[in-house]
């Protein structure tokens, strides 16, 4: 039987504009909360963007967000899922970040996460920038290094910038591989696009064997295609997903603050979260929501439905 505390509140019963927002309408429970050892996935706010270098604003991420979640309802319209009755899940809060310091900031996301996996809890992330995933694999991958599923529209595989700055939204997995947090050749990239400084990020990730899929392989050989090879890259291990909301199309996401046309629509950025069931997945991010950049919140109900989506994934059989 599903613990009905954990279940979201109905627009049945409050309207969806009343209330305070949690993330889908779920009840907050902080680590101090007596069920706080009772969530089994957690849906958690990063609201940080010291790593942006040129338009900042996903710092408001988390909270448009939370807004734009209270449209989201309890059924997967396609498979039947109903994860609010599948598993626990709660809206942990966010991690209050320095913004004026970026390895303060890492340090404290680091540590939140840390309580949320010693508890046995799945975390589920809303961005912030997407140097937020830095600090969340280390928490997450202290047992041995993870495979990820990657969305994106740019690498994040930089060495550095402005001559030697380490830290940055565009770096996130070079250090995370340097680290030992995610094992190289269980890494895919798919959607990378746009133009580009030069050639050193794709160099990398060809030396250390990361799959990059471009956008124009994606298109020429569909998504069906694609994400069977991104399941066979993974595999039954633990795998992370990082969702970065620039993988969609401008037209679809202008809310983000760095934009590259050409990229799939709204109904493709949900077909490949679909891709993602049965795979181990021990945490997800979507990353990037910037709302400065779409007053209109429409970026901010892709980004939940997203979310939704990967909810669902990280509830399904694990295969094998």
């Amino acid at each position: 039987m599903s613990d009905p505390f954990f279940h979201p509140v109905s627009g049945f019963d409050l309207p969806r504009f009343a209330g305070v927002p949690t993330f889908m309408r779920l009840p907050y429970v902080p680590a101090d909360h007596p069920r706080f050892k009772d969530v089994q996935v957690g849906l958690i706010g990063v609201p940080w963007d010291s790593g942006t270098t040129n338009r900042p604003g996903p710092r408001h991420g988390p909270r448009q967000l939370r807004d734009a979640s209270t449209m989201i309802r309890a059924q997967h319209a396609v498979s039947g899922m109903r994860p609010f009755e599948t598993v626990n899940c709660a809206d942990l809060g966010d991690v209050g970040p320095n913004p004026a310091d970026i390895q303060d900031s890492m340090a404290r996301i680091t540590a939140f996460y840390a309580q949320v996996v010693a508890a046995g809890i799945r975390p589920l992330t809303a961005g912030g920038d997407h140097l937020t995933s830095l600090p969340v694999l280390r928490a997450l991958a202290k047992d041995g290094p993870l495979g990820m599923i990657h969305f994106d529209s740019h690498t994040d595989l930089f060495h550095s910038y402005f001559g030697g700055t380490m830290y940055t939204h565009g770096t996130p997995f070079r250090r995370a591989v340097e680290e030992g947090l995610l094992d190289p050749k269980r890494v895919i990239q798919i959607g990378i696009r746009g133009t580009m400084y030069d050639t050193e990020d794709r160099d990398f990730a060809a030396a250390n064997g990361i799959r990059i899929v471009t956008i124009e392989e994606f298109f020429e050989r569909g998504i069906t295609d694609v994400m069977q090879e991104a399941r066979a890259i993974v595999g039954a291990a633990p795998t992370y997903v990082s969702y970065d909301i620039d993988f969609v199309d401008p037209t679809f996401a202008p809310g983000t603050g760095t934009p590259e046309v050409g990229g799939p629509n709204s109904y493709q950025a949900l077909q490949v979260c679909r891709a993602l069931t049965g795979l181990n997945i021990v945490g997800a991010d979507l990353v990037e929501v910037s709302p400065p950049f779409d007053q209109s919140g429409t970026t901010a109900f892709l980004g939940v439905s997203i979310m939704f989506e990967m909810l669902c994934a990280m509830l399904s059989p694990v295969d094998g």
